[in-house]
């Protein structure tokens, strides 16, 4: 009876960006400068939205834990990426590709689940503005969450396991930036059907239903603002939902790149650019997205200084 784990590889090497060493120090002053913006934004973004009474609505508190989760996601794969670019290459042993692994697949999963949470909560406040208060309560809201985090626990239980029961040798070279599964599958040998099949529909089940719920939210939105009869009622409903949608298209439109095509021929230079983004760019992108296009959060921020003022 064969083995279900017949991996000869005790540790990974990351040598993404190697072949040009005289690009690793500004690279990593241009990570380190995005990393702590990313921190900076969504920790003041949560810190914006505990503070300011007007901001402790439901769009809001969900927009908090997806700051949350950016600061987790991005803390996973960034200092890495930047470890990699110092030293033009690092060793990862088995358990921390695992462990990276898990938690990317984690935060990264819980974001896509609160990013439909987020579009659900859109499509309540457009399409059923009366029952809003009574459907979107507190206790709602926390079973919503709360869902979203073991979902997000089990889907990375669920990929991890069936990542690493593949069997792994020879070349043990990541040309990459973190434990990512296109890589990972790369330096497979041997009979991986099983496993890649339980990848394959992880990613049906979590990125398209999640899509789904955002898609036909977002159709209800638009026949409700098409019915408001004046321009000036349409464009304010509609820039309600700008920001989200915004960062809905930057998010899953580089997770369908990476995860729903034929990883077969892939060209690493272009996946490493697109993992750069979702890992590094969009958590940094996603609270000038929700500030700069949002009032509430505009006159909280121009309070908040105001009160820094005076001390």
């Amino acid at each position: 009876m064969a083995k279900v784990n017949l991996t000869l590889v005790t540790e990974f090497l990351l040598i993404a960006f190697t072949e040009h060493p005289e690009w690793g120090l500004p690279l990593f002053h241009l990570f380190l400068f995005i990393y702590l913006f990313t921190l900076l934004g969504n920790s003041g973004m949560i810190v914006l939205i505990r503070m300011d009474r007007r901001l402790h609505t439901p769009m809001y508190f969900l927009l908090s834990h997806l700051s949350f989760m950016d600061i987790c996601y991005s803390s996973v794969t960034v200092p890495q990426t930047m470890a990699v670019l110092l030293e033009h290459g690092a060793a990862l042993s088995y358990a921390r590709c695992v462990a990276q692994f898990f938690l990317f697949t984690f935060f990264g999963s819980i974001d896509c689940y609160l990013l439909a949470l987020m579009a659900y909560d859109r499509y309540v406040a457009v399409c059923q503005p009366l029952l809003y208060v009574t459907i979107m309560t507190q206790k709602a809201l926390l079973s919503f969450v709360a869902g979203a985090y073991i979902a997000g626990l089990l889907s990375a239980l669920v990929r991890t396991i069936s990542a690493f029961t593949l069997s792994f040798c020879g070349n043990n070279e990541i040309d990459f930036i973190f434990c990512d599964l296109p890589p990972l599958l790369k330096l497979t040998c041997g009979e991986s059907y099983i496993q890649e099949l339980v990848i394959i529909v992880f990613a049906i089940f979590v990125i398209p239903a999640c899509m789904v719920v955002i898609v036909v939210s977002y159709l209800f939105i638009i026949v409700a603002i098409l019915r408001i009869p004046s321009a000036g009622g349409r464009a304010k409903t509609f820039s309600t939902c700008a920001s989200h949608l915004t960062a809905v298209s930057l998010f899953f439109g580089t997770l369908i790149f990476m995860y729903l095509r034929d990883n077969s021929g892939q060209a690493s230079e272009k996946d490493r650019v697109v993992s750069v983004f979702y890992t590094t760019v969009i958590p940094m992108l996603n609270p000038l997205i929700y500030s700069l296009r949002n009032k509430e959060v505009k006159e909280a921020l121009k309070n908040f200084l105001n009160r820094v003022k005076t001390f």
